[in-house]
């Protein structure tokens, strides 16, 4: 670190600075994340998980940049095989799953033919 910025933050802490973080910095603030452009990513991911970034982003009008900050930090998603999925389950998606196996298991154990029967479509 150079002695001019030392000095510059011996300047700022002497002015009432409490943290070496950085602080807000001037400029108009980012529009590409806002609720609107979240809730349009979210829909278009929905539509189809299979979509790749620069689709995602062209369709939703938004920067790569912009992407990665929606999908990581306001989704709470990440890419897993070629899928978009949730990184943590709400609570309601954790109780329906817990249900569905909890059917699915009572079925098994109910008919020792489960995986062997067919559905017909009458």
């Amino acid at each position: 670190m150079s002695g001019t910025q030392c000095y510059e933050w011996l300047k700022l802490f002497k002015e009432g600075r409490i943290s070496v973080g950085e602080g807000p910095r001037p400029g108009r603030p980012s529009t590409s994340t806002n609720d609107d452009h979240v809730e349009r990513f979210r829909a278009a991911i929905r539509r189809n998980r299979r979509l790749t970034l620069r689709e995602v982003s062209y369709e939703v009008d938004i920067s790569i940049g912009s992407y990665h900050q929606i999908f990581t930090e306001k989704l709470q998603m990440r890419r897993v095989s070629a899928k978009s999925v949730p990184r943590l389950l709400t609570d309601d998606q954790k109780e329906n799953r817990v249900e569905i196996n909890q059917e699915l298991l009572a079925k098994v154990n109910g008919n020792e033919h489960f995986l062997k029967t067919t559905v017909t479509g009458d």
